[in-house]
């Protein structure tokens, strides 16, 4: 049995997506892009536009599955005052966490959630490995000619393939 993998990178002004059809735990690059909304909208403006868009890709595609990396705030961020940028960020990121969710809501998807790190290690083997590396090893681990031509993109594809390894680990624990 095949079964698509929507992955998510959210953001509020670049919202990346990869597709990847799965089967026996091999993943097969389906189709991955960014869905764009100008910087001169609104904040509410922005996410109703890229929620329209996503509603657009995942009717499209059909996934079966949504998987959606988590937002982050680095700590000394949040604990001593750092930078407020840092946190208004990944709040910024939570709204557009959102919208993912209300997508999948609204066409009855199941969705996991992936903290960064763990998006990380799961192709890079490094839980803090650089965009580059990540572009790189999704570029390896699906077989791709080039890389992903955006970080956004090839991000959301490390989504899809995290869940592919988070997935294949429980059916051996089990």
């Amino acid at each position: 049995m095949i079964q698509r993998i929507l992955g998510i990178d959210p953001g509020t002004h670049h919202m990346g997506y990869g597709l990847i059809d799965v089967h026996n735990w091999e993943g097969r690059y389906v189709t991955a892009g960014v869905l764009n909304a100008k910087r001169t909208l609104s904040l509410g403006e922005r996410l109703h536009h890229i929620h329209t868009k996503l509603l657009h890709v995942v009717e499209a595609w059909r996934p079966e599955v949504i998987a959606i990396e988590e937002p982050f705030v680095p700590i000394e961020a949040a604990t001593r005052g750092g930078p407020k940028a840092n946190i208004r960020s990944a709040i910024a990121v939570g709204q557009a966490q959102a919208i993912a969710l209300m997508v999948a809501a609204h066409y009855h998807l199941p969705v996991f959630r992936y903290a960064p790190t763990l998006v990380k290690s799961a192709v890079s083997g490094y839980g803090q490995g650089s965009k580059d590396q990540v572009a790189t090893m999704v570029g390896l681990l699906l077989n791709l000619p080039t890389r992903p031509g955006s970080t956004d993109a090839s991000d959301a594809l490390a989504v899809a393939l995290c869940y592919i390894q988070q997935e294949h680990l429980k059916t051996l624990t089990e």
